[in-house]
């Protein structure tokens, strides 16, 4: 083994070289997508697969080598359905360009945006309406379209199309409301729809205390290109999420420069 490998050096191209990088940045991709989930389990066996198929074939063990190639044939679909949300969520990786370098894309959009105009955006009906829900301790989820469509969720709630205010948003989220149970979906300055329903997110490694809105906001922020922002019934905090990572207990000054950051 170490005299092939040796063997192989020289013949080793530039190509190779950028394949090999390239393989493994979407190795650890994947890993980082099923970190915390039992896909994880399933990861780790498709690896140890893939390793015993490579060593039969390079040992030259025809029966495991054969067997092994026909579990792959045949687990390529059984792939596809395993990891359907996992490869939603690559595609729209590679559809969303603001997702390739974070915190550097945004802050030049942001500077861009300040310096060629003023922001036609207010985050204030927003920013009040958590405020006074904060203090009423009364729950509440909203959800910040990005640059991704967000028709889907819409379609699972009541359409509103309504200038965003803080008294409406408050009156949505009232406990006595007919729409205050799921999510309020916004984009700018308009209110899309109520009462939507989210994806829950099926991480493992989450705090256990977090309840159905926070497990909301991380799976909606896991599969689309959203901001998640959540006021919490029982403590009147305020905390949003993007990108699967939740950020709690923040002021609403920060809330803000969230919203503004993210372009929501």
């Amino acid at each position: 083994m170490p005299l092939l490998a040796l063997a192989a050096l020289p013949s080793l191209r530039v190509i190779d070289i950028f394949d090999i990088v390239i393989v493994a940045a979407l190795v650890y991709y994947i890993y980082r997508m099923a970190r915390g989930t039992n896909v994880m389990l399933i990861f780790w066996a498709l690896i140890i697969l893939l390793l015993a198929w490579r060593l039969a074939d390079l040992l030259q063990m025809r029966l495991l080598g054969a067997l092994l190639s026909a579990v792959w044939g045949v687990g390529l679909i059984a792939l596809v359905v395993i990891f359907q949300p996992e490869i939603r969520k690559f595609l729209l990786f590679l559809g969303t360009k603001t997702q390739l370098d974070e915190s550097l894309w945004h802050r030049l959009q942001f500077w861009r945006s300040q310096r060629g105009r003023q922001l036609s955006v207010s985050y204030e009906a927003y920013v009040v309406a958590c405020m006074h829900m904060s203090q009423t301790k009364t729950g509440a989820l909203m959800v910040f379209k990005r640059h991704n469509s967000v028709e889907e969720l819409v379609g699972t709630g009541e359409r509103l199309d309504a200038e965003a205010s803080n008294a409406l948003i408050e009156t949505l989220f009232f406990k006595n409301s007919p729409l205050h149970d799921g999510a309020v979906i916004a984009h700018n300055n308009r209110l899309l729809a109520a009462r939507c329903i989210l994806p829950v997110t099926s991480r493992l490694d989450i705090d256990p205390n977090l309840g159905l809105r926070h497990r909301s906001a991380i799976g909606v922020t896991e599969q689309l290109d959203v901001l998640a922002v959540i006021v919490s019934e029982e403590t009147g905090a305020i905390s949003y999420a993007v990108g699967g990572v939740i950020h709690h207990d923040v002021s609403p000054v920060e809330l803000r420069q969230a919203l503004e950051r993210y372009e929501c």
